[in-house]
């Protein structure tokens, strides 16, 4: 049975996956995929349950299923950029579909969100506030978290408001996609697997990132050294969104593209 996701493919060139956070769509790419597909085959497809896809959800929706579906519509040898919730779908990706990833570019992301005894990360009561208010009032609550991500970037005001623009030219996600995309946040634990990745790996951060917080880096790298790793100085948790120009030089920096 052909894979039910919607996807695009723009430009010529080395195929590059675009996978995005939680609570938003593909949209979130736009500042910068029309400078990507000048160099590469670009793919951007909403998870399951958001943008153009929010009617399409798995039977059961955790991590193992989205990235099913996901490997399905991608084509091999595709290098990823994973977002937050999106970079864990593509380390998934990489650990289950090893024929798939050529790549891994990781941005503001980590195998495991949620803090723990001597992890840093999302203290587990902000995700079930959050939860909690996805019941009331989801675009309340995503103005939130995406208050929360752009915290100590100097262009926060005017990251939120483009991240917004693009976003809302989508549908708006499905409550279930939402809900399940929090409790992979809380409860996914990919840093026993993180060995199994045989792919090249870049992981970008940002120093004021709040929801991967930079004590959290020596330990990712302790678990699985990358072969690039880049802290945009004044970036939060979206740095192609308020770096774009500094963001775009570093990935093509790291697969070996000369602009």
């Amino acid at each position: 049975m052909s894979n039910p996701l919607f996807f695009e493919t723009r430009g010529q060139g080395p195929n590059l996956v675009l996978l995005h956070g939680w609570g938003l769509n593909s949209g979130v790419w736009e500042p910068i995929s029309h400078i990507l597909e000048q160099s590469f085959r670009i793919t951007l497809l909403d998870l399951p349950g958001f943008g153009r896809n929010a009617d399409v959800l798995p039977a059961q929706y955790d991590l193992d299923s989205v990235c099913s579906m996901v490997a399905e519509c991608i084509p091999d040898k595709s290098s990823f950029v994973g977002w937050s919730l999106g970079g864990l779908v593509a380390q998934q990706l990489a650990i289950n579909h090893p024929d798939k990833c050529e790549n891994l570019v990781l941005v503001a992301s980590s195998p495991k969100f949620s803090e723990a005894e001597s992890w840093p990360g999302i203290k587990a009561n902000v995700l079930q506030i959050f939860t909690q208010q996805l019941e009331k009032d989801f675009s309340k609550t995503l103005d939130r978290f995406m208050a929360i991500q752009a915290i100590g970037s100097e262009s926060a005001k005017q990251d939120i408001k483009l991240i917004k623009s693009h976003i809302q030219q989508y549908p708006i996600p499905d409550d279930r996609a939402l809900r399940a995309g929090l409790s992979i946040l809380a409860n996914a634990d990919l840093r026993s697997q993180l060995g199994d990745i045989t792919c090249p790996t870049f992981r970008l951060y940002g120093r004021l990132d709040s929801l991967v917080p930079a004590k959290a880096i020596p330990l990712i790298e302790n678990l699985q050294a990358s072969n690039l790793t880049h802290v945009f100085a004044h970036a939060s948790h979206a740095p192609f969104i308020s770096h774009p120009e500094e963001f775009v030089q570093i990935l093509y920096k790291c697969l070996n593209i000369t602009s």
